[in-house]
């Protein structure tokens, strides 16, 4: 997550931002905190989708061998994918899912960010700042979903909002893409420059 956290930095100095806002998607809402840590002045909001939180992700064993598996076996990620969501989507969405996962992404590279997102705790680092914070748990998500994000980025973050998005799990950007870009839109419009 360090390392992602350098290369966006990297990339806004490319680009030449000074300053910006941050959305992440599961591990990403680690990644985008890890950005905060190393450069607090940089970032105007973050925006925190179905996210892990700084606190890292207490799995037990059994969750723990299902997401090591998950670095090679495409079966192990449709059974995430499905358990994620709530266990009420399609197979035929589960499958597809599950296959473009393997085809767009690479199994060491999935392998060797688990442990860097799930236990990886740096509360102590982002605790109290007082940036604009969107966080967005799915309904159906019943790992990072709303009782999660209440417990750990409500706490974290003396200036979040929480809005639970209806009819979603942990995928909104593919299961509710609508509401989404509407509530991130209106939340970011509203940050200060």
């Amino acid at each position: 997550m360090e390392q992602i956290a350098q290369d966006a930095l990297a990339l806004a100095d490319q680009l030449g931002w000074r300053r910006f806002s941050l959305i992440g998607h599961s591990m990403g809402g680690s990644a985008i905190q890890q950005v905060l840590v190393a450069a607090p002045e940089r970032v105007r909001a973050l925006v925190a989708i179905t996210p892990v939180s700084a606190a890292g992700v207490p799995f037990d064993e059994q969750g723990w061998q299902l997401f090591t598996a998950a670095g090679h076996d495409v079966q192990a990620r449709r059974t995430i994918i499905d358990f994620t969501t709530g266990s009420r989507l399609t197979g035929t969405w589960l499958d597809a899912m599950a296959a473009s996962t393997q085809q767009q992404s690479d199994d060491e590279a999935v392998a060797g960010y688990l442990g860097s997102w799930a236990k990886t705790a740096f509360v102590d680092k982002i605790q109290g700042q007082k940036l604009p914070v969107l966080v967005l748990p799915g309904e159906h998500d019943p790992a990072l979903g709303e009782a999660a994000c209440r417990a750990t980025w409500m706490q974290h973050y003396p200036n979040a909002q929480l809005r639970v998005l209806a009819n979603a799990g942990h995928y909104p950007m593919d299961e509710t893409p609508v509401i989404l870009a509407t509530w991130v839109e209106q939340f970011l419009a509203g940050v200060p420059a």
